[in-house]
């Protein structure tokens, strides 16, 4: 059974950092490309940050709106995704989502789409909060 368990979220100031942390299990992390989504309050799915595999060169891509700021990282001796976030606003709120890649999702290269929670593996979600 695949799993993805997020962790690390939490109440932040702005400008501040966390480091948001996607446990994977059930399949061969490696062979798969990973995404981070998030849903912000009363807003649609948006993608943040994709991850390929290490046969890809572990190539990293942001939406516009966290590039700069973010960082997509894999650990596959851990099977492991990591999302570090500096540079906080408060527009970052939201819940964020650790996702395996599936058919339905594609990739140009600056934007990823097809995000769809009733379809493939997600995890459960972490709440980030960026408030004063």
């Amino acid at each position: 059974e695949v799993q993805l368990v997020e962790s690390g979220g939490g109440l932040v100031q702005p400008g501040g950092s966390l480091r948001l942390s996607c446990a994977a299990s059930g399949f061969r992390f490696s062979t798969y490309w990973m995404y981070w989504v998030r849903r912000a309050p009363g807003k649609g799915l948006e993608w943040v940050s994709t991850i390929t595999t290490a046969k890809t060169g572990e190539t990293t891509y942001y939406a516009d709106s966290v590039k700069g700021r973010f960082t997509i990282s894999r650990d596959n001796a851990k099977n492991t995704v990591f999302l570090q976030m500096n540079s906080l606003k408060p527009e970052d709120t939201a819940l964020y989502y650790c996702v395996r890649d599936n058919p339905r999702i594609s990739c140009n290269s600056s934007y990823c789409s097809g995000f769809d929670p009733d379809f493939g593996d997600w995890g459960q979600g972490t709440q980030v909060t960026v408030s004063s």
